[in-house]
Order: C-alpha cells, then sequence, then structure tokens
C-alpha cells in the first residue's frame, strides 16, 4: 500500500499554488496534491482531498451520483423525552429561555 494518495478534487491540478508546480524550466506543469497518509487522516475525507475546497468542488460535481447509489427513503427519528423550557434571569435583569431536549436512553 502507498503512503500517499491523490487528491480527488476535479480542480487540483488548476489551482496556481507554488506547491503543485513540477517540472524543468521550460516544461513547467500544475500537478495534482499528494496526500501523506497518517493517524490523523485515517478514514477521514482528508484521506483523500487536500483542501475544504477540493472536497467541495468533487461534492458538487457528484453530489448527484453519491444520492443515486444511497437514497433515503423514509425519514430517519430518534425518540426524546418531552422537553423541558429552562428559565434564567441574568444579573441585569435579562430573562431567557433554554429548552433543554433529551434523547431516550434504550440501554
Amino acid at each position: 500500500m502507498s503512503d500517499y494518495n491523490w487528491c480527488h478534487g476535479p480542480a487540483c491540478h488548476k489551482s496556481h499554488t507554488l506547491d503543485r508546480v513540477r517540472g524543468v524550466k521550460g516544461s513547467k506543469v500544475l500537478r495534482t496534491r499528494k496526500i501523506a497518509q497518517n493517524q490523523w487522516n485515517k478514514g477521514t475525507v482528508w484521506s483523500v482531498f487536500c483542501s475544504q475546497g477540493c472536497w467541495n468542488d468533487f461534492m458538487n460535481a457528484h453530489w448527484s451520483e453519491f444520492m443515486a447509489l444511497h437514497p433515503r427513503t423514509e425519514c430517519l427519528e430518534t425518540p426524546i423525552q418531552d422537553p423541558k423550557k429552562i428559565t434564567h434571569t441574568t444579573s441585569y435583569g435579562y430573562t431567557y429561555i433554554n429548552t433543554e431536549i433529551k434523547e431516550v436512553d434504550n440501554a
């Protein structure tokens, strides 16, 4: 297995940054970034994308294919307890309400 992956961003090789410039004088190219595989990015999108921009470009180009592979045919629900309203008054006399929502523990 390689210690590096190439960025999957469709326009990664078009970004004008110095770390992408490769080649000899007179024959320069912009190259896709290599991503080192390490504990920090293991098993995450950052093992195949060099930046948030490249990830966004990929998702904008391929989101419909992904939805076709993984359609959601029904809604998801999480059981909760009845929400509790908690009223707080600050030392300046302002009152605000927090709503506390707890999930049901089915353990």
